[in-house]
């Protein structure tokens, strides 16, 4: 498929940290949260022994590349007035491994490489959001039908 890309990033402070990242204006484009929704959404999103998988939904009218997912294990304590020392949450960055077709889905499923720890003293609440994405876009070739 000829086209050229423009990668869509929502540019997360939390995951990334203040000041330890830089865009190239000409190549990638931050959009704001909301309006990423307009463009791609996670949904069925389920956990089950380790695994975490769900479906990503293309809703642009443009194909989306190197879809990248923000998989959030977040550790809950069954007692938050008195937690623990080191709670074993963690985030992990996935990048959808095949393109989604413009108004498509594609399913996804990804197992941490080391298993999550299991405490009897809280639990986990997994969370996928969308960390960006190339969306492909038509180039022209400059030549015209004869």
């Amino acid at each position: 498929m000829s086209g050229t890309g423009t990668r869509i990033v929502l540019l997360s402070f939390l995951a990334l940290g203040v000041g330890s990242w830089a865009a190239s204006a000409a190549t990638e484009r931050i959009v704001p949260p909301s309006r990423l929704a307009e463009r791609v959404t996670v949904r069925d999103v389920r956990t089950h022994d380790g695994e975490v998988s769900g479906v990503v939904v293309n809703t642009s009218d443009r194909p989306l590349r190197d879809v990248q997912l923000l998989i959030s294990f977040q550790w809950l304590w069954d007692n938050e007035v008195h937690p623990g020392q080191g709670g074993p949450g963690r985030a992990v960055f996935y990048t959808i491994p095949q393109e989604v077709p413009r108004g498509g889905q594609v399913p996804f499923a990804y197992r941490p490489d080391v298993a999550l720890s299991e405490r009897p003293d809280g639990r986990y609440m997994t969370t996928v959001s969308v960390a960006g994405f190339t969306e492909i876009t038509p180039t022209t070739t400059g030549l015209s039908e004869r």
